[in-house]
């Protein structure tokens, strides 16, 4: 699979969670769909991440920004 972006990965994603909600699928199929949904989730979730890890949030102390990591509740 390509690097995709985010949002493309999700729509691929949403796609495949549609085909296999339809039931139209043979048994053989459903399993392959489900283990390319299953990369495609990763691959999410490690966009995710690394997104996270670059975020930063900028804070005026003194007259001057200062950088600190974003850290999630």
């Amino acid at each position: 699979m390509s690097k995709d972006n985010f949002e493309d990965s999700m729509k691929k994603l949403e796609e495949i969670v549609t085909e296999l909600e339809n039931g139209n699928l043979n048994l053989d199929e459903s399993v392959s769909k489900f283990e390319e949904g299953m990369k495609i989730a990763k691959q999410c979730n490690n966009i995710l991440e690394d997104a996270e890890k670059k975020i930063t949030i900028l804070l005026e102390k003194d007259g001057e920004l200062k950088e600190e990591k974003f850290e999630v509740e």
